[in-house]
């Protein structure tokens, strides 16, 4: 069961999410690839994740009743690198690792190299099949543990996502939470001009899901939706609306930071823009 949250968690998770933000553009800078945009618009949700809402221990990265988190737009790794640098898995000084040879940070999550890591990912689609398979294991264990996954919303185009979301209803995982990191934008345009996804609630709903929607950058409606998702029946998605590139003017709904790494100029003003808004 989730804890009551207060105004000043708030403020922390608010200043969490700008520091993860500040750490995917170093890093990303750093590695000279990888994938901002989408990193960017998911710091908020995760931050809340691992720094209030998951039940785990930095301490016991394979502890057996920690909550699981499966990030299945794997590309999106350097925000699940940075929280889990930022909350204690290993040091912060890893994170200029990124995508180098023999660094424990890989241009996709990899479970087998990465403190924290639940699942390796990156082929898109897949994620939530995993979470679907990692709830049934708590189930028939009797664990109490609950399975958080993050889907993209291009990803949410194929086929595999919507299968499993029919499994997850028909077995009743009510320890599974699927979180749609709802940008609007993908790696080639925008999501309704390539594939339309609307009425995106509605077709959770259809496979009987328990549905919200939601600001994903608005601190209080996340942790208000993770709490709400102890006391409703079945699977849960979370539909977070939220904007690629968020709290960098230049990247913001701009398709070509999709996997675009920052120059040292861009970076310095990225991080300039962020340092306004708090954190470390």
């Amino acid at each position: 069961m989730m804890k009551c949250f207060s105004d000043d968690d708030i403020k922390f998770l608010e200043d969490k999410a700008n520091d993860i933000r500040k750490d995917v553009i170093r890093m990303i800078c750093a590695a000279k690839a990888g994938h901002p945009g989408g990193s960017l618009s998911a710091a908020d949700i995760v931050a809340a994740l691992y720094f209030f809402v998951m039940n785990i221990d930095p301490t016991r990265p394979r502890w057996e009743e920690r909550d699981r988190f499966v990030l299945s737009k794997g590309h999106t790794c350097p925000v699940m690198y940075a929280a889990l640098a930022e909350r204690g898995y290993f040091a912060l000084e890893e994170l200029a690792t990124l995508r180098k040879f023999g660094s424990i940070l890989q241009g996709h999550p990899d479970m087998n190299k990465t403190p924290g890591v639940d699942m390796t990912s990156g082929s898109l689609g897949n994620g939530l099949s995993v979470g679907v398979g990692m709830a049934l294991a708590a189930k028939w264990k009797n664990k109490n543990y609950k399975v958080y996954v993050m889907l993209g919303d291009g990803e949410s185009q194929e086929g595999m996502v919507w299968e499993a979301a029919m499994a997850a209803a028909h077995f009743g995982l009510d320890n599974l939470v699927a979180v749609v990191d709802y940008n609007g934008l993908q790696i080639n345009g925008w999501v309704n001009d390539i594939m339309k996804l609307n009425p995106l609630p509605d077709k959770w709903r259809a496979f009987n899901w328990s549905t919200m929607e939601i600001d994903g950058h608005n601190m209080r409606e996340i942790l208000g939706a993770f709490q709400k998702t102890d006391k409703m029946r079945g699977p849960v998605a979370i539909i977070a609306h939220t904007v690629k590139g968020k709290g960098i003017s230049f990247m913001e709904n701009m398709c070509e930071w999709h996997g675009k790494a920052p120059n040292g100029e861009q970076a310095d003003s990225a991080l300039a823009e962020l340092s306004k808004r708090g954190g470390k």
